[in-house]
């Protein structure tokens, strides 16, 4: 893939991720479908390589994806065209906020922000969960969902609920069962 259309590709979903990291998964998987290079289930991978290296999610999915298409400067090209668009509109809002301020049309915009960033969040939730614990190969439902997986995140879910540790200590619980159960 030309390393110019990467890093196009990086910045439309730089510019309609509105939400973080997460909510660069839908788009991540429209990826996947209309290129082939990879699949909903690498999506799924690179989430959970992305969630475990220091940094942004989005950034680390970004240079992931783009190392899957072009190497290092894949990497970068997709990483600079995820970010540029929140530098920019960064830049220019904050010339313009202060000018419009008070302005009514400029406070319902940032409002209508918050629940499209949810929506696309929520669906990054679903779609990190389903591809996790569900594998739609088999015929039957209790045959494709992913068992082991399926306890895990209970028993995970429980734990964090329960005994609310710092983040980093689940992250390598999830790690080291994920190592012992072949997962």
């Amino acid at each position: 893939m030309n390393l110019l259309i990467l890093f196009g590709q990086f910045f439309k979903i730089g510019l309609f991720s509105i939400g973080g990291g997460y909510a660069t998964l839908p788009f991540l998987y429209e990826l996947a479908d209309t290129t082939g290079r990879f699949s909903r289930e690498d999506v799924g991978n690179m989430l959970a390589v992305a969630q475990s290296l220091p940094g942004a999610i989005g950034a680390n999915l970004s240079a992931y994806t783009g190392f899957r298409f072009a190497g290092i400067p894949g990497a970068l090209a997709a990483s600079l065209g995820l970010i540029s668009p929140s530098i920019i509109i960064i830049a220019l809002v904050a010339r313009l906020l202060l000018a419009f301020k008070k302005n009514t049309v400029v406070t319902a915009l940032f409002a209508g922000f918050r629940p499209a960033g949810a929506g696309l969040l929520s669906a990054a939730a679903f779609a990190a969960i389903t591809v996790s614990l569900y594998n739609p190969g088999f015929p039957r439902w209790y045959q494709a969902l992913r068992w082991r997986e399926l306890i895990l995140f209970g028993l995970l879910f429980f734990l964090v609920l329960r005994f609310k540790k710092h983040p980093v200590f689940y992250i390598a619980a999830a790690a080291l069962a994920g190592i012992l159960l072949g997962l």
